[in-house]
Formats: C-alpha cells, structure tokens, sequence
C-alpha cells in the first residue's frame, strides 16, 4: 500500500483532517481539546502525532463480516467505547501503526479495556474477501484483540462515503484516508485522528486514544502510562547506535569504515510476501557481498511494531537455515524514522558517513534478484554524493567552470539571503539553465532526496547552476542540515509564498527547472527516488533547455 496522505506536510494533513471533520459535520476544533497546557504544547510541537479533531454527531451504522464470517453491526457496541480505524487489509505502511496504536490504548486501561471495542473496516477495494481480513488480523495477533470488518465493494464504498474516507487504487497500489474514530457509548462520534507516518510515536498515539477512551468512559479510568508527547527525535544513519542483536548480544548500526546495505521488515510482511524465503535468497547477497567488495547486509526487525516479544525468534526459528548476516531489532522506532523507511520490506544503502545512497521501497517494486540488487547497489555507489571529507574533491572537479557558476561553487554548501535574494541570483544566472531544489530540514522527503542532488550538482555543475531553497525552515536547523549534508552549491532561505511568485508549488519538496533565458520549463513536485530519474529531467528542462 503507498499513503501519499502521511508524506505531506502537516499544514497539508491538518488541511485533510478538516475536511474529513467537515463531512462528518464537526463543530469543534482541536483548541477544545480538555487538556494541560503542557500535554497542549507538546501536542502543538509534534509534527507527528495528530491530537485529533472534536466532533459530534451520530456515528454512522454498518452492518458487516467481520474476520470469523459473522455479521457484525456498529449498534452490537451500543455502551462502550469504540475505536474505529479504516485499514488496508493489505497494507504494510501506515496501518500497522494505527492497529499496534490502538491495541496498546486498550492495554493501557487495565481492566476498563473490556470497555472498550476496536473495530477495522477494510479500507482495500481490491481485497475484500473475508480470508483477508482473516489473513490480516492472524499476521499482526490480533484475530481475538478486534472486529475486522469487510463486504463487497459496493456495499464498503458506501460506508466510507458516510465516514468521509476516501479509498482508490492507484498503479497499483491502494491509497486511503488513514482515519481513526473514536466513538462514545451512545454511538456518537467524538474525534477523528490521521495516523502519521511515524514509528516512534506509535506508543504515544496509544496513549493518546486510551485517554480519549478514558474520558468517554463515564467512570473515567485511570491511563496506566505517562508519556510525554513531546516529538521523539529520530536516529538518522550519520549517529552510531548498539541495537539488540536477535539471539544475543548487539549489533553496531551508523558510520563506519565501509557504506552497508540495510533491510527493515516485520514478521508481518509474511501476509503480503514470502518473506523467509526472501530472507534466506538474501545470504546469496552476503556471500557475493564478501567475494565482490559489496557493502555487507544488516537486517533490521521493526520491534516497535511486532505483534509480540516471539514474532521474530518465531520467524527465524522457521527458516531453513540460519541468517549469515546479523538482524538487529529497533524496538523504540526511532532507527526506521531516521533511516527514511516508509513501507516495509524497505532496503536502504548508506555511505560509510552515514549518508542515504539509495533506497527501494520492495513492498511496491518487488524484491529484486540477486544481479539486479548488486547493480543497483553498485550504481548508487558510482553516483554517491560528496561527504564532508569529499567535498573537496568534488569542488575540484568543477575548476574551470564559467565565472557565474564557479561563484556559487565558492559558496558550496552555505545558508544565504533572503526570498528576494535567490530571486536576484536567479536573474544573474541568465544564460545558464537553473536547477532549483525547494527543500527544508524537517521534510522526511528532502533528506532522501537530497543526496541524489548533491551527485547531480557534481556531475553537472560545470554547464547548470544548482541552486537550494531553504524553505519555511529555521536557519539554525538549515545550516546544521546542511552542515552534514555537503553540496557544491548554496541554498537561499525563502518561503512558499516567494516560491509560488516563480512557479506553482502544493508541498516540498519541488524542484523548479530554468531555461538559460530565465523562463521556468518545468515543475517537479514531490521526492525523486532515483539518481536516473533525477538525471533524465535535468538533461531534458536543464542540459538540455
């Protein structure tokens, strides 16, 4: 499943969950949030946990199957509360997130959680068979934990319809609102949430439905967690880390003396793939990383959201032979943040600085051969961008470049100016196609994508002048980015409202290409996810303009 809802910004999400509020006639807003002025502030603060948005109205009946075959109606919860998620019955993005967040919100009620229902509904019009849902709620162990509800797909339209919940298939791959829904017990609707793609806040948003479920119950239980909701800083692939290793001991992941390739994936990619099978063919890869110079494997468990403490050891108990390459285990989800990962099986390469090289998403390309992922890797590795102790070199690379391009090499890697000032730059460069990256440090998307212009910007910097463009983003954060994040060329700090002066922009990160007479050929928006793809648009709106 691919969620283009949990890649946008959070302007864009609150824009989404407003309208989801809207369809189902909300009458408040998240200021009528009941809550301390701390808990408020650290809400306002975490870009990746959605305090959720008050409404009240009658929730909508349906009457469905649930993951037994048994026809199941909204009513049968009539006083208790429900919390209620729309899930792919296929999914391994976002919704295992939002079924683990609302498994720990009824644990943590102790006693009072009998109290409580947790309720699915398919969000998968091209899977909506009962052994689906079956096939889904066995993966992750939850087949005695909730109601997995499913029904043709006519009849599951018309439910989301009246929920506000848009599903559709796109290339592919299944793309739906990623609501949750709180229900009192007088079947009123009292708060709707959009999971964010974010593995380290799962605990946090199970904390944040349990005490929603708390205040609805009418005796109010305590919640048996005090977590603060403060943003958990992720571990990105430049910081050194001891994980769990599985069978014992630990497993250093970061920089080191050589790049190295990483798998994360979860006991529950077995739903959608063969995943032993996978696991095994990958010791092929380690035995030829080791004859052929390859960056050697890491395997790595997303602990944080395991159907249990055995889910692993169960896995890899079953195999038919023992992993050659070490799988460590990210139990807190702050690895799989800062690795970039967004769907699982996910591989990722990084440069012995800890610089993300490449990265593929299997779950929606496939697992690749054996060949084909030493050359991709090999590839990568060709392209890799300049680290700090390169950057010099590429620099050397550029020598000779005509006047106006050699002064922004000068200015490699700096934090400069103001909106109005990158305009000006971009007026001087007349004569030269421009490249201009619209990026910002807290886009998930732009850290990914930002090696892969550091490549081009090396490559191509002697004929195209390469400009960033910081935007809606701190400076102090900007420069310590770009501090271990090294290119050729300087970044302007500018907003979107300049930005939309030169050209149509709905999110970062975009990337605006200038022909040499200064008029905008062509507008990119959203992440390259190839140096190829990346390399093919500046030779035909830049090299080529």
């Amino acid at each position: 499943m691919t969620n283009k809802i949990a890649n946008k910004p959070w302007a864009v999400i609150a824009l989404l969950v407003a309208l989801v509020a809207v369809v189902l006639g909300a009458t408040e807003g998240v200021s009528a949030l009941v809550r301390s002025s701390n808990s408020a502030a650290a809400l306002e603060r975490n870009p990746y946990l959605d305090p959720g948005t008050q409404l009240h109205r009658r929730a909508p009946d349906f009457t469905l199957s649930d993951q037994f075959g048994r026809r199941l109606s909204l009513t049968t919860y009539r006083g208790k509360v429900v919390i209620l998620a729309f899930v792919d019955s296929r999914c391994t993005t976002i919704c295992p997130l939002t079924t683990n967040s609302m498994v720990q919100a009824r644990r943590l009620l102790g006693g009072a959680g009998s109290r409580v229902a947790l309720l699915g509904i398919n969000a998968n019009p091209a899977a909506t068979k009962v052994s689906d849902v079956r096939a889904y709620s066995l993966a992750h162990g939850m087949m005695r934990q909730w109601r997995f509800l499913t029904a043709p797909p006519a009849a599951l339209r018309r439910v989301w319809a009246r929920y506000g919940i848009a599903a559709e298939v796109e290339h592919g791959q299944i793309d739906h609102t990623p609501a949750l829904f709180a229900i009192d017990p007088n079947g009123l609707l009292r708060r709707v949430y959009l999971t964010q793609m974010s593995y380290a806040t799962v605990g946090q948003a199970g904390q944040l439905l349990a005490q929603e479920a708390s205040r609805l119950l009418p005796d109010h239980p305590p919640v048996l967690a005090r977590l603060s909701y403060q943003p958990i800083p992720s571990i990105k692939p430049d910081a050194t880390i001891a994980l769990p290793r599985a069978g014992g001991g630990t497993v250093r992941v970061g920089p080191g003396p050589s790049p190295r390739l990483y798998l994360f994936f979860a006991s529950w990619d077995s739903e959608v793939t063969n995943l032993a099978a996978h696991l095994d063919d990958l010791n092929r890869y380690q035995r030829a990383a080791a004859r052929d110079r390859l960056p050697a494997l890491t395997a790595v468990d997303e602990g944080s959201v395991e159907p249990s403490a055995h889910a692993l050891s169960q896995l890899l108990g079953a195999l038919p032979k023992p992993l050659s390459y070490p799988v460590a285990i990210d139990r807190s989800g702050r690895v799989a943040d800062g690795y970039g990962v967004q769907d699982e099986p996910w591989l990722v390469l990084t440069s012995a600085g800890g610089q993300i090289l490449w990265y593929s998403d299997v779950s929606t390309s496939a697992w690749p051969a054996l060949a084909r992922l030493a050359s991709r890797v090999r590839g990568a590795l060709s392209h890799a961008p300049p680290e700090a102790a390169g950057l010099s070199s590429a620099l050397k690379q550029l020598r000779g470049s005509p006047p106006p391009l050699a002064a922004l090499h000068r200015e490699a890697g700096q934090l400069l100016g103001s909106g109005s000032s990158l305009s000006g730059e971009i007026r001087s460069l007349r004569g030269y196609p421009a490249v201009i990256n619209a990026w910002a440090s807290w886009c998930t998307p732009c850290q990914q994508e930002f090696g892969l212009f550091a490549a081009a910007a090396a490559r191509f910097g002697r004929r195209v002048a390469f400009l960033g463009a910081d935007t809606d983003d701190s400076a102090g954060a900007a420069q310590a980015f770009l501090r271990k994040h090294p290119v050729t060329y300087p970044s302007y700090q500018t907003t979107v409202g300049s930005l939309r002066s030169m050209a149509a922009m709905v999110g970062l990160p975009t990337t605006i290409f200038i022909g040499p007479t200064g008029k905008v050929l062509y507008v990119h928006s959203g992440q390259y996810v190839s140096e190829g793809t990346l390399e093919q648009d500046i030779q035909s709106f830049a090299h080529g303009g």
